[in-house]
């Protein structure tokens, strides 16, 4: 009896101790490894057996439950422990191998956490058999055995095994794996029991020995290892591709694919953080820490094989622009240099000695007993500002992020005024025409190339990255700030000048910047994007302010042409004083447009552009930090963008409406320079003074002036009201102002 009492308790029943599992095979349910977990003992004593005492028949009872959580203990473990779906797929050809383990994980999904957890089980309940073998060995010795010696020799199970029969039933029953799997141990080992609370964080410590092979993998290599996505890291693919795809389908995919394409994919967006598999334990800084850590390294220790030719050869270009320079020539001396700085960046982007620090400090959290938070934040923080750190070497000191910064601060925000003005100058007679469809960006070449010639330097080497470009035609795009992002044109007719409803399709031009590895990880498209909104307004207030000045000096040499000629034929001068004074009112409306137009750019170039420049600057020289780079110059572009005006919707209008004015008033002055339109010239003028008036009124308001969104818009206000004009005029208009919606702060 007591014999088979101890193979019970090893999970084997026999003739006295039967399992109400195995007598089901009569009705066809035969019990086998693979059979679900049961939610309640099945071992039980025979219900023949008479010779047993009650008491005696509830304490067999009782430890025969014993005997049948070790079976469903070591059952999870050897199931979760299979490894016989590797061999079934290394046995398949390569090209059907991923059909064939996306087949093996809908059916048995097997978990590398599952695995950890079940060799913690097989610690346990090699305990559980030790304790068994004892017994028997005790009740050998014995020459009266007795039931109390088996009590005695396992009662500490009794307290372990249902509970962890527990988490094994909710594991199975949930289909639990990854992070959740963590989850469930860690939310457990919040017990009063000590003896139970051990063995938890035993199990648990081996669920995290995967989760730091997959973070040293990730953050040491730059290698997501997790083939059956339990790790809280993961491609973004993998929640949009449909894991029945054949891989023929993804191979054409991938061959779709460029290179180029796939690097600059990994940084963006290749890869999220799964919230269903992030132990809760873990907050969401950190992982967002380990994510971006993991991305950086794989970003240094993969480097494009281009980015070594080029630094060689802006090396070279700049060491021979030195030369020119300072006068000396040593022909050795940039060839060495030059060596030098591509060894450098072929294996010197990450340290092996970095390397191997995170390795260790990660190994160091491996090997400790138990998960510690504090520590766990503190290493993280650590191995972020290490990655955080080479990525700022790579993009700010070996790509030269100030430089590009420089350019698209010289191209697109206009700082080398002299180029502008020469180009707008040589296109000034082709953009007073409608660009045709086929070849309005070839006609924009020739004075854009020619305005290069006369203004930019040999040494300007970011030039050769601007590139101009003018959008597809076909639809029509009204000249407004809020239809920047998709400028088109219509061609259905020549546009009328006159028109409140004109458009003029240059205002579509565009600049095109090109970014090679590594400013791709930095100069986004959407990062380009608000640099080509910004330059858009910018050109179009330029082209204004030119238009108006174009037109004062056309109109005054033709004016002197004129008189020249009266005094010439002996003409009585009174008829041509009379048209001047008919016209100055008209004259002093071009100074109202030219004054307003040019302490915007004033405005614009020197008090929002330059001093978030400088403020830039200093954080580029303060910080060392690659996404506190990123932050600060997302913040230099918001402050561009809110302190133009260009992110609030009437503003934008009443300046895009003001410039329209201006050029229209510019159009009918030079096209009726004998006889001047003299009413439409006036409703030119009386447009304009209510629109400028609204700005005023709009821009001086307490939500916008008192706030700091735009802190030198005060400066800006007094230049205009220098003399209280606009705070005179601007009454008349301010029931106006009032119908317009509230301001969008």
């Amino acid at each position: 009896m007591l014999h088979e009492l101890l193979l019970a308790l090893l999970g084997f029943t026999g003739d006295l101790i039967v399992d109400e599992r195995e007598q089901r095979k009569t009705l066809g349910l035969a019990f086998n490894s693979d059979s679900p977990l049961s939610d309640e003992c099945t071992f039980k004593l025979a219900p023949d057996i008479s010779f047993i005492e009650p008491s005696e028949r509830d304490l067999i009872e009782r430890l025969i439950k014993l005997g049948f959580y070790y079976r469903e203990l070591d059952r999870f473990a050897k199931k979760s422990r299979n490894l016989s779906w590797i061999k079934s797929v290394t046995s398949v050809h390569p090209l059907e191998r991923a059909d064939e383990l996306s087949k093996q994980n809908r059916e048995k999904k097997p978990s590398v956490y599952r695995r950890a957890i079940a060799n913690g089980i097989g610690e346990i309940i090699s305990v559980y058999r030790s304790a068994v073998l004892h017994i028997e060995q005790k009740l050998l010795a014995e020459t009266t055995p007795i039931l109390a010696t088996v009590t005695q020799g396992l009662n500490k199970f009794f307290v372990l095994f249902p509970p962890l029969y527990e988490v094994i039933l909710e594991i199975e029953r949930d289909d639990i794996r990854g992070g959740q799997l963590l989850n469930v141990l860690n939310k457990r080992c919040h017990c009063g029991v000590p003896e139970l609370r051990t063995c938890l964080q035993r199990l648990l410590w081996h669920g995290h020995q995967v989760m730091y092979n997959q973070l040293a993998a990730w953050m040491v290599y730059g290698i997501l290892q997790d083939p059956h996505g339990e790790f809280f890291i993961k491609r973004q693919e993998d929640g949009d591709l449909d894991h029945r795809s054949s891989q023929e389908e993804i191979s054409e995919k991938l061959a779709r694919t460029s290179v180029y394409e796939t690097s600059l994919t990994d940084w963006h967006s290749g890869f999220h953080i799964s919230l269903d598999m992030l132990p809760d334990y873990i907050p969401m800084r950190l992982s967002e820490s380990i994510l971006f850590a993991g991305k950086a390294i794989r970003v240094l220790r993969n480097p494009s094989p281009a980015f070594q030719f080029q630094k060689d050869k802006s090396f070279q270009q700049t060491m021979r622009g030195s030369q020119r320079i300072q006068g000396f020539m040593h022909s050795d001396f940039p060839e060495t240099e030059s060596e030098l700085d591509a060894d450098l960046t072929a294996g010197e982007l990450l340290p092996q000695s970095e390397a191997d620090k995170i390795e260790a400090m990660l190994k160091e959290l491996k090997e400790s007993s138990e998960f510690h938070k504090r520590s766990f934040e503190c290493t993280v923080d650590s191995v972020r500002a290490i990655a955080a750190s080479h990525l700022w070497q790579l993009v700010v000191v070996r790509a030269d992020l100030n430089g590009h910064l420089k350019a698209l601060k010289d191209y697109f925000l206009l700082e080398k005024g002299d180029f502008f003005q020469c180009f707008l100058e040589e296109s000034r007679q082709l953009m007073r025409l409608p660009p045709r469809q086929s070849t309005g960006e070839s006609d924009l070449m020739v004075p854009f190339q020619l305005a290069a010639t006369k203004t930019i330097a040999e040494e300007d080497k970011y030039f050769s990255r601007v590139s101009l470009r003018m959008p597809s035609f076909g639809v029509t795009v009204r000249s407004s700030q809020a239809d920047m992002a998709r400028p088109k044109v219509s061609l259905a007719g020549k546009a009328n000048l006159t028109s409140d409803t004109s458009v003029d399709g240059w205002d579509a031009i565009a600049l095109e910047y090109s970014v090679d590895w590594p400013m791709q990880l930095f100069f986004t498209q959407e990062v380009l994007s608000k640099y080509l909104k910004v330059f858009q307004y910018l050109i179009r207030l330029k082209r204004t302010q030119m238009e108006l000045e174009k037109s004062w000096a056309s109109v005054m040499h033709q004016d002197h042409i004129e008189s020249a000629q009266h005094r010439k034929d002996g003409i009585n001068g009174s008829t041509s004083q009379q048209r001047r004074q008919g016209i100055r009112p008209m004259w002093r409306v071009r100074e109202h447009m030219a004054f307003l137009i040019r302490n915007l750019q004033f405005y614009i170039q020197v008090d929002v552009i330059e001093s978030q420049w400088k403020v830039l600057q200093t954080h580029i020289h303060d910080s060392q930090d690659f996404t506190e780079l990123v932050g600060f110059h997302q913040e230099y572009l918001s402050a561009l963008i809110s302190q133009s005006f260009l992110d609030i919707g009437s503003v934008s209008r009443i300046l895009d409406s003001i410039m329209k004015l201006c050029l229209q008033f510019c159009w009918n002055i030079e096209n009726q320079e004998s006889h001047p339109n003299t009413s439409e010239l006036e409703n030119i003028a009386e447009e304009f003074n209510k629109k400028s008036n609204s700005l005023y009124t709009i821009l001086r308001s307490s939500k916008l002036a008192g706030s700091q969104r735009a802190p030198f818009l005060r400066r800006f206000l007094l230049r205009l009201n220098f003399n209280s004009f606009y705070e005179a005029t601007a009454r008349g208009v301010l029931n106006v102002v009032r119908q317009r919606p509230a301001l969008p702060l």
